[in-house]
């Protein structure tokens, strides 16, 4: 049964995005967000894709939600805007697709899409999930790095016949893929935060995977079936599983409920919940190294966790992977302190 839509629900004043990041994502976020002139750097990237075009597309083609178009809609993303203390309500479009899909686009007033195919699979609370899950990647600033993949991908067509150039774009879409990947866990959360409603994301998972008879399928059951992918058998199937996510920019469905499940059993939604986390006015002081840590652990207890036996190979190399990688980014780190003080001093002594 589903949640009323009109329950209150708890407001995370000042969250910081960092707070549901998985820690995969947060790491190259936090990198990001730490280099100097990077603004500068998005405004220009932004200058060859015109986001205003996008806009009116939709404005044309689309319907933009408020008090008299999908009325219902539009205090799902109030709310959600609400609750995850976003400055600005962002707007939504309702678009025709029978194909289920929902995304945030733009960088500087970025706006969310849903198609008529998801909103007609899900009931209220799942949808709320679904907008609050596109509010998270408003507030995580994921637009900039998933246009970045569709244009790189994009440029990887067109040089394909080159094969230096093609190696070289593959390798960055991949680990770009794999952000996006953990992104999606990320938001998964933040869409849990913004419905305070656990069994409805799980629902609008489930959906996702199996379609709109849900009274046929089995929380349970899929998280059996999320354990038996996740043993993969032998070592063929380990690189089978590795092959097929390739090219794909969300993990399986079946996955993100199970990733999902694991981070509310964990505690880690409730402690949120209870106002244990991080504020988005503590951005600035995160450690850039410290985060390059979390990150590389947090793939080394996943396959710890794991039964699959090419991954158990790995988990070690993730320790030592941790460490360095730490080191690392705490000297970048601190060449980029070091340039900022520079240039500090270099203005006071002129002005």
């Amino acid at each position: 049964m589903a949640t009323s839509p009109d329950r209150s629900r708890i407001r995370l004043t000042n969250i910081s995005s960092r707070a549901y990041e998985h820690p995969a994502d947060r790491g190259a976020l936090t990198a990001l967000r730490s280099m100097k002139g990077f603004d500068e750097v998005v405004k220009r990237f932004f200058g060859m894709v015109n986001m205003r075009s996008l806009r009116l597309m939709h404005l044309a083609t689309a319907v933009r939600v408020d008090e008299r178009q999908f009325p219902d809609v539009y205090n799902y993303v109030r709310d959600a805007a609400y609750t995850l203390d976003l400055p600005e309500v962002p707007e939504l479009y309702v678009r025709q697709d029978p194909k289920p899909n929902a995304m945030a686009i733009g960088y500087n007033k970025p706006f969310i899409v849903m198609t008529t195919g998801l909103f007609d699979l899900l009931d209220p609370e799942e949808q709320r999930f679904v907008v609050g899950h596109e509010v998270g990647h408003i507030l995580s600033g994921h637009a900039l790095y998933r246009t970045m993949l569709l244009w790189l991908i994009n440029l990887a067509s067109r040089i394909a016949w080159i094969p230096l150039g093609y190696v070289a774009v593959g390798a960055i879409i991949a680990a770009l893929e794999e952000w996006h990947r953990k992104s999606e866990l990320s938001c998964d959360r933040a869409g849990t935060l913004a419905c305070q409603d656990p069994e409805a994301a799980k629902r609008a998972l489930m959906k996702i995977a199996g379609g709109s008879r849900l009274a046929e399928m089995n929380t349970d059951a899929m998280l059996e079936q999320a354990r038996e992918y996740d043993a993969g058998g032998d070592a063929l199937d380990s690189v089978i599983k590795l092959l097929q996510v390739f090219g794909h920019s969300h993990p399986f469905a079946v996955v993100r409920l199970a990733e999902l499940h694991r981070w509310v059993e964990e505690g880690e939604y409730q402690r949120i919940l209870d106002g244990q986390y991080p504020r988005r006015d503590e951005d600035s002081e995160a450690s850039i190294g410290e985060e390059a840590r979390n990150a590389a652990n947090s793939y080394r207890e996943s396959w710890e966790r794991s039964e699959d036996p090419l991954l158990g190979t790995l988990k070690d190399m993730a320790g030592s992977a941790a460490d360095t990688g730490g080191k690392i980014f705490d000297n970048i780190a601190e060449r980029w302190r070091g340039t900022g003080r520079q240039d500090r001093d270099g203005s006071s002594s002129n002005s």
